[in-house]
């Protein structure tokens, strides 16, 4: 069963930093993203690499946002810095399967980021 599980939300005031784990299991992913929803908002791309290590990044977050991926911890990574309240969201793992997976796309339930001003 694949299952993908976010980890590291919480609240954070203006300025700060969190770091957000996506561990993956029951499945093989080539493409992995953050996503992220907030309040009466559509969902919306944060940072997405692919499994040639190609990274691409909404341009509003670049600076602020960093994606990696620990293949050896089947782990998903955002480093989230210098948070604003307006990155309050629900930050959601996404993944693409591979393989015999191929076709199929996965989402994790969300960790919620809040940010106070």
């Amino acid at each position: 069963q694949v299952q993908l599980l976010e980890s590291g939300g919480g609240v954070v005031q203006a300025g700060g930093s969190l770091r957000l784990s996506c561990e993956y299991s029951g499945g093989t992913f080539s493409t992995m993203a953050w996503y992220r929803q907030a309040p009466g908002k559509q969902r919306e791309l944060v940072a997405e690499i692919e499994s040639s290590g190609k990274i691409n990044y909404a341009d509003s977050l670049k600076r602020r946002f960093t994606i990696s991926r620990d293949t050896a911890k089947d782990t998903l990574y955002l480093q989230a810095d210098s948070l604003r309240p307006e990155d309050t969201a629900v930050y959601l793992c996404y993944a693409e399967g591979s393989r015999r997976f191929r076709g199929r796309t996965y989402w994790g339930q969300g960790t919620q980021v809040t940010v106070s001003s």
